[in-house]
């Protein structure tokens, strides 16, 4: 029965409690950019740093203690340190980096690193003696790179001005091997630009099981044609020339070559008669005398192992794929020689999509291990005693990442991250444990200690620091979204819509793109400092989304492939399909949506905008491709052809050919030191706009390279495209 004395006090109690929950909500704090880029108030926490030992119970770890480094020894169950291996305050070292040899006796340390290109560097390096705490200097303490042991531990292999050498650590002396070493003109036993780059190398040699042989690759750039920038902040500005071949010009001649330690002789590996190739990878399969290495055409659509006489140089092709697009080399090294001459394991994507395939030793294919609509996109190991294979892959959904084990025989196969949302895993050497990075787009990284089973042991670090700032934060939440584009294409995207969303209004969007080949962002994970900076804009009023067009990876091999020939026309009609999808939702302000992208995502906010002008109203392209003529050889002929076989797929989709069409705001913003995508590609554009007679903005940071960061630099940048946003959206 309804009772009006009782249902008043009732009534009152309950708009009291609502008030509270809305004042709670009220009391949340905002996001703000200083949050993100000065005080780094949602940085998660991670464990770096886990080197599994041989005994898959410890690992090492990279410590520091009154302003020394220090390498200790840490029980993984127990998460306690069981010794100090490595003092730098005790070796008077300040080290930065260090590794182990197979048998743990020795470490080699490097100090005073001294960083070249994104993954090149040199340094001063040490050989410790972990027994006795005794050092020893290498080139007496002249920086040299990629100092490497051999496997009996009686030496140390390095380059040096573009010269491969060895040392004999009981007596001291170096060997130098090569002597034809010059800038810019001959490498041996490292990687150049390009390769380095494209092909995820800087090392280039590798020692024979048994330490009495060096297998190298030798660079001869003489020819490659040079790029010069100007490095600013003199009286007069340096140049800073390197060799760089962009599409369709000369690239390096590379050889392969075997150097024997007791003969003194080096031995060149045949890699056919064609010299305009690429020699990417080289391996020792196990046996002392039988090195493999890979070939690839300049087009990419031929990829061959080879295995070659270490001694005689003589070689013989094993296996040969080949695609009418390009063949996927898999950058994450997904090749392995099982012991006992019991062939190699590989991936290939030549079913439509990346699976596991086991060979025997002469080539011949024995079975396809995996199978079915969904990627392996890394082998974690191989465990051949017990006869298993650990993987990740995409099988439960292109947007996550799950480990899995299956054994040899392609059978057993067993999901051992069942949550949902993305993992990275690191497994100990002996299969006994891995060690779980896992998150969602809603839940920042917990990581554990797991067995092989799956089974969780411990949790290692749950950023609850960071829960509770994002639980007192009025933090907006990712909504994943799927839309089919006019040719019936189902594409995935997630929308971040303002904490206080009304559905009843009107809001601006800015899409943000990346779209390259084989990449993606619409993915079930934590974002980092962009999604942090999309969130603030949520706060200013702004809903944000992205959309992973046609081209983009973990969907089969004719997803990704369909941009061959044709970069960009795909793409931004997936982009345009994307924005007119977002703009039929009553919620958005149709008139008002923008998009911004880095690298291939500003070629693509570039040609958004210029192409997709009655969609758009404004575009940020941050170190933007303008041309992909402007771009090197390995990335852009892999998917392009070279120019001189396919100019219209170069010139049909370069926004410097499309800035008639621009009507929108544009903010083109670049590093003058950009070694990757240089410069001269915002310096074209910008004179193409000029002749097009079509206003805009543009900003350039000098020195910085393609990650445009350093000092005040991402606290600049970040404000200004704010800036730009409130403004022009």
């Amino acid at each position: 029965m309804y009772d009006k004395r009782t249902a008043y006090p009732l009534l009152m109690g309950l708009l009291f409690l609502l008030a509270g929950f809305s004042t709670q909500a009220q009391e949340k704090k905002q996001i703000t950019l200083e949050d993100v880029f000065k005080d780094a108030r949602f940085s998660q926490q991670s464990v770096t740093g886990i080197n599994w030992m041989k005994d898959g119970q410890y690992y090492t770890s990279l410590t520091r203690k009154g302003g020394y480094p220090r390498v200790v020894k840490m029980n993984i169950t127990t998460g306690e340190e069981e010794e100090t291996l490595l003092d730098g305050a005790k070796l008077e070292v300040s080290f930065a980096n260090f590794s182990l040899n197979k048998e743990e006796t020795k470490a080699l340390i490097e100090s005073d690193i001294e960083r070249i290109y994104r993954r090149s560097s040199k340094a001063v390096f040490h050989v410790v003696d972990l027994a006795s705490g005794e050092k020893q200097v290498l080139m007496d303490g002249e920086k040299i790179g990629y100092a490497t042991l051999s496997p009996d531990n009686t030496k140390v292999a390095f380059v040096k001005d573009n010269n491969l050498s060895w040392t004999d650590l009981s007596t001291n002396q170096t060997t130098q091997i090569t002597h034809d070493g010059k800038d810019n003109e001959i490498i041996n036993g490292a990687a150049d630009w390009v390769y380095e780059e494209e092909f995820s190398m800087a090392k280039a040699f590798d020692w024979s099981p048994d330490g009495k042989k060096i297998a190298f690759i030798r660079f001869d750039e003489s020819e490659v044609p040079e790029f010069n920038m100007q490095v600013w902040g003199e009286l007069y500005p340096q140049d800073y020339v390197f060799k760089y071949p962009k599409a369709g010009e000369k690239n390096s001649d590379v050889s392969i070559h075997v150097y024997d330690l007791e003969e003194e002789k080096t031995a060149k590996m045949d890699a056919g008669e064609e010299s305009d190739i690429y020699l990417p990878r080289i391996y020792w399969t196990g046996q002392n005398n039988t090195l493999a290495f890979l070939r690839l055409n300049r087009l990419q659509n031929q990829l061959d192992l080879f295995y070659a006489d270490a001694k005689t140089g003589g070689s013989e092709v094993i296996l040969t794929e080949t695609a009418d697009t390009y063949v996927d080399m898999d950058y994450n090294d997904n090749l392995l020689f099982l012991e006992n001459n019991k062939g190699f394991i590989r991936t290939s994507e030549k079913d439509g999509f990346k699976h596991i395939y086991h060979h025997d030793s002469k080539g011949k294919e024995i079975r396809q291990i995996t199978s079915g609509d969904w990627e392996v996109t890394q082998m974690v190991g191989v465990d051949e005693k017990n006869g298993k294979i650990y993987f990740i892959s995409t099988e439960k959904s292109p947007m996550e990442r799950h480990l899995y084990v299956i054994n040899l025989n392609g059978k057993g196969k067993k999901l051992l991250t069942p949550e949902e949302g993305t993992h990275r895993v690191n497994m100990s050497r002996d299969f006994k444990y891995f060690v779980k990075y896992h998150s969602t787009a809603d839940s920042p990284l917990i990581v554990t200690l797991n067995q092989s089973s799956g089974k969780e042991l411990k949790v290692l670090e749950d950023n609850q620091d960071l829960r509770d700032k994002l639980e007192n934060t009025a933090m907006p939440s990712k909504e994943f979204f799927d839309f089919q584009t006019v040719d019936g294409t189902t594409l995935n995207g997630y929308i971040i819509k303002p904490v206080n969303f009304d559905e009843s209004k009107e809001y601006p969007v800015l899409m943000y793109v990346y779209g390259g080949p084989g990449s993606q962002n619409v993915t079930n994970s934590w974002g980092g400092v962009r999604d942090f900076w999309h969130a603030y804009l949520t706060t200013e009023g702004y809903i944000v989304a992205c959309v992973d067009n046609r081209g983009t990876g973990a969907r089969g091999r004719d997803f990704k492939h369909v941009t061959y020939a044709q970069l960009g026309k795909h793409e931004t009609e997936d982009q345009i399909a994307g924005a007119k999808h977002l703009a039929s939702l009553p919620f958005v302000d149709a008139s008002r949506v923008g998009i911004w992208g880095w690298s291939y995502g500003g070629y693509m906010s570039s040609l958004a905008l210029m192409q997709g002008n009655d969609v758009f109203k404004a575009a940020i392209a941050v170190a933007p491709v303008t041309t992909w003529r402007y771009y090197d050889t390995i990335y852009t002929e892999r998917y392009l052809q070279t120019p001189q076989e396919n100019p219209e797929g170069y010139d049909d989709f370069s926004p410097i050919n499309h800035v008639d069409k621009m009507e929108g705001n544009y903010l083109l913003i670049h590093g003058t030191g950009d070694d990757n995508v240089h410069f001269q590609n915002a310096v074209d554009l910008v004179d193409a706009l000029i002749g097009a007679d079509k206003q805009f903005e543009s900003f350039y940071y000098p020195n910085r390279n393609h990650g445009i960061y350093g000092g005040n630099t991402t606290w600049h940048l970040y404000n200004m495209m704010t800036d730009f946003i409130k403004r022009k959206l």
